[in-house]
């Protein structure tokens, strides 16, 4: 298991401390409790299993052992264990909460996020299915990461990623193209260069202009077939990725996917899943 990046434990310590505050007085309110616990995360639903990376680091945190009973990406549950902790029992009711929460999150991230990704490549194997920016404040790492559990691309964890232009942009600068020619003089060829386009006629001037993506926000997928078929009669489609973005969940996907459109981005992947339920059984060893 690879480990984290330094920044993602200092986060996780802020989460426990946020958590643990100056104490945990339940567990010193019923006397020392040093003896050797066992703590095992059951699944209580049929989930894809994310976070147990995560789960591991803070076991390591509190030098606590712990051994993985399932990997993450795989159907588990319900009622299957899977990771397995043991150390102080103190330490480990301390530690369930924050534990049962990531692992809660970013499970039921994953789950949605998988289930959207089988659902478009019935219609599409090639598509690809993205998360987007819409994340929870300070959650963003661990949202992105279950996102890619599930099989689904992170798209930019942050503003200096790419270059997305987006209507406020083109409303400051004044138009399309004028909005891609100003980035492509200024950016590194390295980065790619994406706009958000509100109709045909400027799905067209977009990919004219020379932008790598054409960002289709809010088109229906009737309309999204007509970019294609246009795009394509000009000789403009094999120059651009199409993206769909706007109101796509699980319930519309597959539609989106059947299009043309090369990736469907969905806020919905980390701001309307359903966490998945785990608990934590705890025993003296």
């Amino acid at each position: 298991m690879k480990g984290l990046p330094p920044a993602i434990i200092e986060k996780l310590k802020m989460f426990l401390e946020e958590d643990i505050r100056s104490g945990d007085i339940t567990t010193e309110a019923l006397g020392p409790l040093n003896a050797t616990g066992i703590a095992t995360v059951i699944a209580k639903s049929r989930t894809i299993l994310a976070g147990v990376e995560e789960a591991a680091a803070i076991a390591d945190l509190y030098g606590i052992t712990c051994e993985v009973l399932a990997f993450e990406g795989n159907w588990v549950g319900p009622r299957e264990p899977v990771i397995r902790f043991k150390g102080p029992a103190k330490t480990l009711l301390v530690v369930e909460r924050v534990v049962l929460n990531i692992v809660m999150r970013m499970s039921g991230i994953a789950t949605t996020t998988y289930n959207m990704v089988q659902s478009a490549r019935k219609e599409n194997p090639k598509v690809i299915v993205a998360a987007t920016r819409k994340t929870t404040p300070g959650f963003r790492y661990f949202e992105k990461r279950a996102v890619e559990v599930g099989g689904g691309d992170p798209h930019r964890y942050a503003l200096d990623d790419m270059v997305i232009i987006k209507n406020n942009h083109i409303a400051v600068v004044g138009g399309v193209a004028q909005a891609i020619r100003a980035a492509r003089e200024r950016v590194s060829f390295t980065k790619k260069i994406s706009c958000e386009v509100r109709n045909l006629q400027e799905a067209i001037q977009a990919a004219e202009t020379g932008v790598d993506i054409v960002l289709l926000d809010n088109f229906t997928p009737k309309e999204i077939e007509n970019v294609h078929t246009v795009l394509t009669q000009r000789g403009l489609r094999a120059r651009v990725i199409l993206e769909a973005s706007g109101g796509i969940d699980e319930s519309n996907a597959r539609a989106f996917a059947k299009s043309g459109v090369d990736v469907i981005s969905s806020g919905a992947l980390t701001h309307s899943y359903t966490s998945s339920d785990f608990s934590m059984s705890l025993t003296l060893a």
